[in-house]
C-alpha cells in the first residue's frame, strides 16, 4: 500500500525549494554582473546555503523513514535510484556543457542518491541512525572525515575540474539525513508537522505544499530557466545601451 503523504512535510520542503529559488536566481545575478556579491564566502549566502541544504537533507532521512518503514520497499528503492540516477547525470552533462571547467560531478542530487542508498539499512533503527549521525557531525567539526583529500585524490584520475559551480560533501550532509530518520521515528515529528504553520488551509501553504511535492522538477527546470533569463535580461540591457 503506499504510504500516505505529510502535507506539513511537503509544506517544510517547500520552504527550502523557494530558498533554493532565490539562492540560485541570486547566483546568476552576480554571474551576469547585475550585483556583486560573494556568493561563496559571504556569511549571510553560505549560512543561506547551509539552511536549504538542511532542510532538504532533513527531509530525505523523513522520507526515507515513512516509504520503509517498517519493512523496506524494494521497488520504491529502485525507482528512486533511477530517477535520481537519471536526474544526477541530466545535471552533469549540462553543467559540463555550459560550464566546462566547473561542471558539477557531486551536488546536491548526486548527494540525495548515494545518502538514499547508503541510509537504508538505519531506516528501521533510528537510535542507531541518531548515534551515527551525532558521530557524523563531531568528526565533521573537527575536520576528521578527511573529505576535502579524498576529492582531491579522485580528481586525477577521473579528470574532474579543480573548481566546481556546485559541491554538495557526503559528509557533514548525510548526518542530516540519519538525524531525520530518527525525527520521524518519535512523537515531535506528528507534533511538528500538525502545527498550525504547517496547515494547507491557506493558499501560501497550498503552493508550498505543491512545490514540496514537486521538488524534483522544479529544481532541474529552474536553473536552466533562470539562467537564461538572467542572460537574455542582460543581452537586452546590452543592445538598448
Amino acid at each position: 500500500m503506499p504510504h500516505k503523504r505529510i502535507v506539513g512535510l511537503d509544506i517544510f520542503r517547500g520552504w527550502a525549494i523557494v530558498m533554493m529559488i532565490i539562492f540560485h536566481f541570486s547566483y546568476d545575478l552576480n554571474y551576469f554582473a547585475f550585483i556583486h556579491i560573494d556568493i561563496t564566502r559571504d556569511w549571510f549566502w553560505v549560512h543561506f546555503r547551509y539552511v536549504i541544504v538542511s532542510i532538504f537533507m532533513l527531509a530525505v532521512g523523513m522520507s526515507l523513514r515513512i516509504v520503509h518503514h517498517p519493512r523496506l520497499r524494494s521497488k520504491s528503492v529502485l525507482k528512486r535510484i533511477i530517477i535520481l540516477g537519471g536526474a544526477s547525470l541530466i545535471v552533469t552533462v549540462v553543467t559540463y556543457y555550459q560550464f566546462p571547467r566547473a561542471w558539477v560531478y557531486f551536488g546536491i542530487l548526486h548527494l540525495i542518491l548515494l545518502s538514499s542508498i547508503v541510509a537504508l539499512p538505519f531506516v528501521n533503527h533510528p537510535r542507531y541512525a541518531l548515534i551515527a549521525s551525532i558521530l557524523i557531525f563531531v568528526l565533521s567539526y573537527y575536520d576528521l572525515t578527511y573529505q576535502p583529500q579524498l576529492f582531491e585524490i579522485l580528481k586525477k584520475p577521473l579528470h574532474l575540474p579543480q573548481y566546481t559551480v556546485d559541491l554538495a560533501r557526503f559528509f557533514p550532509w548525510f548526518g542530516a539525513v540519519l538525524l531525520g530518520i530518527y525525527i520521524a521515528s518519535i512523537q515531535f515529528f506528528k507534533t511538528f508537522f500538525n502545527l498550525s504553520i504547517f496547515s494547507d488551509s491557506c493558499r501560501a501553504n497550498k503552493i508550498l505544499a505543491f512545490l514540496g511535492r514537486h521538488a524534483l522538477i522544479i529544481y532541474l527546470l529552474h536553473l536552466p530557466i533562470l539562467f537564461e533569463l538572467v542572460n537574455l535580461t542582460r543581452l537586452l540591457f546590452h543592445k538598448n545601451g
